[in-house]
């Protein structure tokens, strides 16, 4: 006659078979509840919760926050070139002018060998030729013969600067001239010096 099982063996045996039966031969056990022994492992408001729409919102408006920023900022830095390029495009204006009236002054008639640093008046006579002078309309005084035109300055490098703004353009060429007298001072060597130790050292 067989034995019979005992209740409580028969149950765990259907336990484990079912354990096995969910997890398979080898496999890791999966959690049925989200607090198995009263321990939650993940939390339930962000694993169970509905997108919140305002999120969304806020993420947009972020993200054109930053439109905005990146393209104010960009309109800033194309302010600050356009800028420099206008201000450019007037200081080639006025090398292309300053060009135009030297080649100009070049050409005008003169009887004498003309040096630079020193100050040539010009005069129009009635025929309408142009001609440089040494002598101003001061020293004419009243028995001018022609009409004054204007007084320049021959630069040494050939250009011409009017009267008016000589002293000025004395001054700028002034200060590069000393700049580049300047001696550049280098180092006599690229070593490291060790003058104080060694005096520390001697002294002990």
């Amino acid at each position: 006659m067989e034995e019979g099982a005992t209740p409580g063996t028969t149950q765990g045996v259907i336990e484990n078979q079912g354990v096995l039966s969910a997890a398979g031969w080898g496999g890791a056990l999966v959690e049925l509840t989200p607090t198995p022994g009263g321990l939650a492992l993940v939390s339930p408001y962000h694993t169970h919760r509905v997108g919140d729409p305002l999120d969304l919102v806020a993420l947009a408006e972020q993200v054109q926050k930053a439109n905005e920023f990146v393209r104010a900022n960009a309109t800033n830095k194309l302010t600050v070139i356009a800028e420099q390029i206008e201000h450019l495009q007037e200081q080639a204006r006025k090398v292309l002018e300053d060009a135009r009236r030297d080649a100009d002054l070049h050409h005008v008639a003169c009887n004498i060998v003309k040096k630079p640093g020193n100050i040539y008046y010009l005069y129009k006579r009635e025929s309408g030729q142009r001609y440089f002078s040494i002598i101003s309309p001061k020293e004419w005084g009243t028995g001018c013969p022609h009409d004054f035109l204007g007084a320049y300055k021959l630069q040494h490098d050939l250009s011409w600067t009017p009267y008016e703004d000589a002293e000025k353009q004395d001054a700028k060429i002034s200060i590069v001239n000393k700049l580049l007298s300047q001696p550049v001072a280098l180092p006599s060597s690229t070593e490291p010096s060790f003058q104080g130790f060694t005096s520390t050292e001697s002294g002990l």
